[in-house]
């Protein structure tokens, strides 16, 4: 089943809901799943080394597996197309050479100047503490997932983030080294089996200042 894509910024903007409950019945193709992430992998993130990681849980399985660590979110986990649980990678740097080399190549930047943001950064990648890191992914996984929840409302799917989870058992329930990847949020997707509530926001007056 496939919905109608938007390109309206402000009609993506203003029409997300975050939703418990979604219709069962519809699927997400890997392909379209795919097509969502590619976009929000557009996302900024420190030194551009992308430490995001996705685990797409959709299967009877995985999601069963899953179930034990969102007690408070069974439905949306139930109902939904898929749960992504999202990561941050602490040993992000290793795809410097992913990254880096491939920009030479494609031409977005000259081999000296690869050569000396590896030099500038190399030392701090080696010397950042564990929680300074923690904090770097935390914030770039914290903005690739807003991206990737704009990216499924404009393709006519529904989202909501969760971070009422198992924190600490996450990794490890799906296979994956709990000291390598930090869980950012989880976040479900798949069409809402109703409109969602609509939400009162503090006015701009109220949180912005200008000097």
């Amino acid at each position: 089943m496939t919905f109608q894509k938007s390109n309206d910024f402000n009609e993506i903007v203003r029409q997300r809901r975050s939703i418990k409950m979604y219709d069962p019945e519809v699927k997400i193709s890997k392909e379209e799943m795919t097509e969502i992430l590619e976009l929000a992998t557009k996302a900024p993130s420190s030194v551009n080394m992308q430490p995001w990681r996705f685990l797409v849980i959709e299967s009877p399985e995985a999601k069963a597996a899953l179930l034990p660590l969102a007690r408070f979110n069974q439905n949306q986990v139930n109902t939904s197309a898929a749960v992504i649980a999202v990561f941050g990678d602490m040993k992000n740097f290793e795809s410097f050479e992913d990254i880096y080399g491939k920009a030479v190549e494609e031409g977005h930047m000259p081999q000296d100047v690869k050569e000396n943001i590896f030099k500038s950064f190399s030392g701090y990648f080696e010397t950042i503490s564990e929680q300074e890191m923690k904090d770097v992914v935390l914030i770039d996984g914290g903005l690739v997932s807003m991206q990737l929840m704009l990216a499924a409302r404009a393709y006519g799917y529904d989202t909501n983030p969760i971070g009422g989870y198992e924190k600490d058992k996450i990794a490890e329930a799906f296979g994956m080294d709990k000291d390598r990847y930090v869980p950012v949020m989880l976040i479900s997707i798949g069409k809402a089996a109703d409109a969602g509530h609509q939400s009162v926001r503090l006015s701009v007056e109220k949180v912005a200042q200008w000097k």
